[in-house]
């Protein structure tokens, strides 16, 4: 399990290069190995500035990139993992792990220690799910506690050293930069030091009570485009996460995931390293093997050795015939005004019982909002008017026909590039609603982890929580009477 090398680089659009480096490392041994193992499906590391020109082409975030390109945006490369193949002369860099988050985007290159053609499992890559924890642990570092650019760019300094004793060699030994951090300093103030997974280490509980905390989150994303001819994509993406304080040295749990009757089977499973095994039916569930007919329906056993901080135990997707909320948006360009219709329907199946639940209406490339006149059947609507943003707050539950329907015109004044919101896919009539929400207690799928089940193997009897929380993430309903960025056609006829 090792990492080949690691980028941060910062999103910048409206810019020549629309991202700049602010920080690489290679490392020249884990390269030597890459070479050996790959043979004639080797591909080097290329220098940062062909690597972010890839990068920036493969997420969609040039300025210049609005049309549709076959190898990218094609049916057959949807992507569901985040990790990608990056053209790089030629010749493809595959698997890159990266992401985007505030603006910066963390991105590795694991060691694959096997030929890439065809291509291995992404479950018997182990350096995959070890590349996601040293960007996390990254993006955690930066962040915590940071207010502003001269914060962040003290700790982008630091990350030289850091990766020294955190990532020697290109392997991962803790994810906790402050760890590495703190020893640097020599602190005098003793703190618990949080070991990585594969690591004996001791935890003693003096008066305290042993405690295993099980949240199991699901997020949805989802792209509606009110035209017959074209299939709905949306996604259901998983992040089973833990938190054990226990007693003992290298204390071990098992965990389940059970489904309902009938329940949809967990895909594209991906585990923590502190996993010591895994039952072979979970490994070849995938879910862009067409002819993948695994009727394995669990339950989903996890035996892992925790680390003392909270982790994410592994990350899975599952299919859903339909999305929890449905709508159409539609927007008509007249002489002085837009007029707006946004309808949208919670599906039967689903709760209706949200913490929250909002609809975001951005106008951008425009002016101010000068003038507004609208209908709402249900919840309020606040406006911003510099921004030039409605936010339509639908509230905890939907009403009981579970539609509703906002209308109006929204007028604009003149517009000002300094100010005013830009976007470079949102041009003429290109417009969105995205929705935000959450909804306590409930998956879709029914998937949970039972916690009279869990088997811990430790002195003492810990008590145990579980959670199940569905939200949203990228959940777009496109304007219908204009062109969308992306269209996803139907897969079957």
């Amino acid at each position: 399990m090792a990492q080949r090398a690691v980028w941060l680089i910062s999103h910048q659009p409206r810019t020549a290069l629309c991202g700049t480096v602010r920080f690489s490392r290679r490392y020249p041994t884990v390269e030597k190995r890459a070479r050996v193992f790959n043979g004639t499906s080797y591909v080097s590391i290329p220098e940062d500035g062909p690597f972010l020109k890839a990068l920036l082409f493969e997420l969609r975030l040039l300025d210049d990139d609005k049309g549709f390109v076959e190898i990218r945006d094609s049916c057959s490369h949807i992507n569901k993992t985040s990790i990608y193949g990056l053209p790089i002369g030629g010749e493809e860099l595959w698997p890159v792990v990266a992401f985007l988050k505030n603006g910066m985007i963390y991105a590795c290159v694991p060691l694959v220690e096997q030929i890439l053609s065809p291509r291995p499992p992404l479950i018997s890559i182990s350096g995959i799910s070890q590349g996601f924890e040293l960007l996390f642990g990254i993006q955690d570092f930066l962040y915590s506690g940071q207010k502003s650019d001269t914060e962040l760019n003290t700790k982008l300094s630091l990350l030289p050293d850091l990766l020294l004793q955190a990532c020697p060699f290109g392997t991962l030994l803790d994810a906790n930069l402050q760890n590495s951090l703190d020893n640097i300093h020599f602190t005098s103030v003793p703190q618990p030091q949080k070991q990585p997974a594969w690591k004996a280490g001791t935890c003693k509980k003096i008066g305290k009570t042993m405690e295993i905390i099980i949240q199991l989150t699901k997020e949805v994303q989802s792209t509606f485009f009110d035209q017959h001819d074209l299939s709905v994509p949306w996604n259901f993406n998983y992040r089973f996460k833990c938190a054990c304080d226990l007693e003992g040295i290298m204390p071990n749990v098992t965990i389940s995931l059970s489904l309902p009757t009938n329940g949809s089977p967990l895909q594209d499973v991906l585990v923590h390293p502190c996993v010591t095994s895994l039952d072979s039916a979970i490994l070849t569930s995938s879910s862009t093997d067409t002819m993948d007919d695994s009727a394995f329906s669990g339950p989903y056993k996890f035996p892992f050795t925790p680390p003392l901080e909270s982790f994410n135990l592994c990350y899975y997707t599952s299919q859903v015939p339909v999305p929890p909320i449905l709508g159409f948006y539609q927007v008509k360009e007249e002489e002085t005004h837009l007029r707006i219709t946004v309808n949208l329907k919670l599906h039967e199946s689903v709760k209706n019982n949200f913490e929250f639940c909002e609809a975001h209406i951005p106008f951008y490339n425009r002016g101010p909002i000068t003038h507004l006149e609208y209908k709402v059947s249900f919840g309020q609507l606040e406006v911003f008017r510099e921004k030039g943003l409605l936010i339509w707050t639908i509230g905890q539950k939907f009403p009981k026909s579970m539609e509703i329907n906002l209308s109006g015109t929204v007028a604009f004044g003149r517009k000002s590039h300094e100010k005013q919101p830009f976007d470079p896919v949102c041009i003429r009539g290109t417009a969105y609603v995205k929705l935000h929400f959450k909804i306590l207690d409930y998956t879709l799928t029914g998937c949970y982890a039972d916690q009279h089940s869990v088997q811990v193997f430790a002195s003492g009897k810990p008590k145990i929580s579980a959670y199940r929380k569905l939200i949203s993430s990228d959940y777009y309903i496109w304007n219908s009477k204009a062109s969308a960025p992306i269209i996803y056609r139907k897969f079957y006829v």
